[in-house]
């Protein structure tokens, strides 16, 4: 059986763009009509910048049209705070880019939005890279005197999540849109992977907004363009992976090990395996690698860092000394 065809059955959703342009062009590596897909290699990154050109290419990928730019950077994984800053270097510039792209001045208003759940660790990184950049709003209203000129007003909220507030997560962020004003929204979020190697190392950045909570089941409603009435940029990171994967890639693995063994992975087969093995999660588990503190402590660092170095151009050129937390 397919992995597509697999993942269907087993109720993986792939958030990652580069993931479903992949499995789309399968082992003949075909183009997919209306989508672009074009490479960059760097010292400790890959970025590979899918774009989504028209509605062939949207009904195919099952993403709205834009951009989507995946880093793909294993360094991320290890603790080497100089590659990490090298990384968080590339994501500025990728994120600049976009900007340049909605035409966001260099003094427009900023919205940072952090989706997810504070208390569940794989889903907190939105919340936990807002203390890890620095905002500038408050600060222009009541002492713009401390302020460079060119400073840009960058607010934060991380508006936690509907199980928590009662409140969707796109309403909150609509009244705040209403309210100051932003320009744009730089919405972080935490992915599902559908390839064990990208959890915690690829680094997804898009025009296209976001549908919190879809990766792993609880889609709600989506923080875009045409919800919020500005553009959403999103910035996301694989923090879990559906089991699903999992068990095809042990599967996988079985059969080329035993290549003698007839083990056909039929849809039946398929079917038994998610609802067997997968049934006390009601067929939807996802999982986390075991150092997941350390790896989000880590991700949002570097987020925060990016976030400073393209939102703060002006502020930091005036004061080097203010440092990238």
């Amino acid at each position: 059986m397919q992995r597509a065809e697999f993942y269907r059955l087993a109720g993986v959703v792939l958030d990652l763009a580069i993931e479903a342009h992949d499995l789309l062009r399968g082992a003949t590596r075909q183009e997919v009509p209306g989508v672009r897909e074009d490479k960059e290699k760097f010292p400790n990154a890959i970025v590979t910048t899918i774009t989504i050109l028209d509605e062939a290419g949207e009904q195919a990928m099952g993403k709205p049209r834009g951009t989507y730019i995946t880093i793909d950077a294993p360094a991320l994984l290890a603790e080497n705070p100089p590659v990490h800053e090298e990384i968080a270097g590339l994501l500025s510039q990728k994120l600049n880019l976009l900007l340049q792209n909605l035409q966001v001045g260099p003094t427009d208003p900023v919205l940072v939005v952090g989706l997810g759940n504070w208390e569940a660790t794989p889903d907190s990184l939105g919340p936990k890279v807002i203390n890890q950049f620095t905002v500038t709003r408050h600060l222009l209203k009541y002492a713009p005197q401390s302020m460079p000129p060119g400073t840009r007003p960058v607010s934060a909220l991380a508006p936690g999540v509907l199980g928590t507030t009662g409140i969707e997560t796109a309403e909150i962020i609509r009244g705040v849109v209403e309210k100051t004003g932003p320009r744009v929204i730089i919405a972080i979020d935490a992915l599902a992977a559908g390839d064990l190697n990208r959890v915690g190392s690829s680094i997804q950045i898009s025009d296209t907004g976001i549908s919190p909570g879809s990766g792993v089941g609880n889609q709600r409603l989506g923080i875009n363009l045409q919800t919020m009435g500005v553009p959403v940029i999103a910035i996301g990171i694989p923090t879990v992976v559906h089991a699903g994967v999992i068990i095809f890639e042990a599967l996988n693995q079985l059969q080329q090990a035993f290549p003698n063994v007839n083990l056909q992975i039929n849809q039946a087969l398929a079917q038994n395996l998610s609802r067997n093995v997968l049934s006390p999660f009601g067929g939807n588990l996802t999982v986390t690698p075991k150092e997941v503190d350390d790896l989000v402590h880590n991700l949002a660092w570097v987020i925060g860092n990016a976030l400073n170095r393209s939102l703060h151009t002006n502020l930091l050129r005036t004061h080097a000394a203010i440092p990238l937390h």
